[in-house]
């Protein structure tokens, strides 16, 4: 049973939901759901701890972010366990990235925030500078893909910055979250600092809510994104949203088709499709596009098939493989269940095409192992059907031409752009969509500046008559 962690203690509060286990379909655990009691309570204990937080050095609190790390990774194999169980992800893939890159993002924020310079202005006579302070309690919503990554990936930065959170993972995956919160008992982090409550919906709408919450940062639906701008809206609190993609990749004819086609295969089908960065949209320039069409499909049917994380997630990944026949696609492979899987949420890898650009197939988020490969003739035609998107998150880029690689990135209306690789990340760089994709930016300073206000200090120095 998973119980709330407020102001350090174990809190057993609420009414119990269960978790299911997407390989089988089977209950996990069971887990304490938050109503509006527990909600304001975990606010408070942030509340109440902010203020000490705030006040130590960065120094300071870079260091417990050192431990922080260090508590992840004593508890590895726990972590890895607990994150696997809810997900249904391969384990290389769990204790290769996800579960390192945790660990990675304390010590990376640690380091970023302690040699952050502040910045000063002189004029004659002026002596202007910036400080900056934390916002105060901060809501951090977490999706169900990458949870343990995407939840270290926001609290690093926000603690480092002097925030006290309250965290609220997805329903569906809140086993690494409550793992989380043992570790910060552990290390000794001061009470209230870090809070974690579960539930659905509607704990995170009162949490977001809540007048005690300074500022949200969220990862997941746009749907869901849009809902709480609404939410938080009469408050004027800042947020800082990560939201859907309908990511594209362009793959020219002068490119490495080996390596393009496995970068492609990994954009479109790591984790089973269900990473925000994943690729559903592919441009091939058209003395390739048989070629291409022909390896990918053939290379999708070796894909091991990963569960969805849910019942309901598969539903709507088979719903749109439905819709892609109604609407008239050609199924180079996959588009049903896997014949040796009927148990669990899986679904097959699959590769179709002859849709047209405006079909719902291509233009809204599927989230599955899935994509669409079109053909195109001119490079600026390539440019536009990547960009005829509402959303705007990643890209991709396959080509042998530096001018040309550099030329399309910059044209390419997506916050991330990949030139002949894919899910390669600094973690220094910004993060972050545009269009549909998202608001604000994560990653080096640019998370430290969300989580953060600045404060412009001016000083008239008085002019001595030496």
């Amino acid at each position: 049973m998973l119980t709330h962690f407020i102001g350090g203690e174990q809190v057993a509060q609420g009414p119990v939901f269960p978790v299911y286990d997407p390989v089988t379909g089977s209950v996990l655990r069971q887990v304490h759901e938050a109503d509006s009691a527990v909600v304001d309570r975990a606010v408070q204990a942030a509340r109440a701890a902010a203020p000490g937080w705030a006040a130590l050095p960065v120094t300071e609190r870079a260091a417990w972010m050192r431990r922080l790390a260090d508590g992840i990774e004593a508890r590895f194999d726990d972590l890895v366990a607990a994150e696997i169980a809810d997900t249904g992800k391969p384990l290389e893939q769990t204790r290769t990235l996800d579960i390192p890159r945790g660990a990675a993002n304390f010590r990376a924020f640690a380091e970023i925030a302690a040699q952050r310079p502040d910045d000063a202005f002189h004029l004659p006579g002026v002596l202007s500078y910036t400080v900056r302070r934390p916002l105060g309690v901060v809501a951090v919503i977490v999706p169900w893909n990458l949870p343990f990554l995407l939840m270290t990936w926001k609290l690093a930065p926000a603690l480092v910055a002097g925030n006290a959170v309250v965290v609220k993972p997805s329903e569906n995956t809140p086993s690494s979250a409550a793992l989380f919160a043992e570790i910060c008992a552990e290390v000794g982090l001061p009470a209230g600092v870090v809070n974690v409550i579960y539930g659905y919906g509607t704990a995170g709408q009162l949490l977001v809510e809540h007048p005690g919450v300074d500022g949200v940062t969220f990862t997941g639906s746009t749907r869901t994104g849009s809902t709480i701008m609404r939410s938080v809206s009469d408050r004027v609190k800042p947020v800082s949203f990560e939201l859907g993609g309908k990511n594209a990749g362009v793959i020219f004819a002068d490119c490495d088709l080996d390596r393009a086609v496995d970068g492609t295969v990994k954009s479109v089908f790591t984790n089973g499709g269900q990473v925000c960065l994943c690729t559903e949209r592919l441009y091939v320039e058209r003395p390739i596009f048989e070629e291409f069409c022909a390896r990918l499909a053939a290379r999708a049917q070796t894909v091991e098939p990963q569960p969805m994380i849910s019942a309901e997630h598969r539903q709507k990944v088979l719903s749109y493989y439905e819709l892609a026949r109604s609407e008239g696609a050609k199924i180079l492979t996959g588009g049903g269940v896997p014949a040796d899987r009927e148990a669990g949420y899986f679904v097959e890898p699959t590769v179709v095409t002859g849709l047209s650009e405006d079909s719902r197939f291509n233009t809204e988020e599927i989230f599955g192992p899935v994509c669409h490969v079109a053909p195109f003739d001119t490079e600026s035609q390539a440019v536009d059907l990547a960009n005829a998107s509402e959303y705007g998150l990643a890209a991709t880029v396959w080509t042998g031409s530096l001018d040309r690689a550099h030329r399309v990135a910059q044209r390419l209306e997506a916050g991330l752009v990949w030139v002949n690789t894919w899910y390669l990340r600094d973690l220094r760089t910004p993060f972050g969509g545009v269009k549909l994709s998202g608001i604000g930016r994560e990653g080096g300073t640019q998370s430290l500046d969300f989580y953060s206000e600045p404060t412009t200090i001016t000083i008239k120095l008085e002019q001595s008559d030496a």
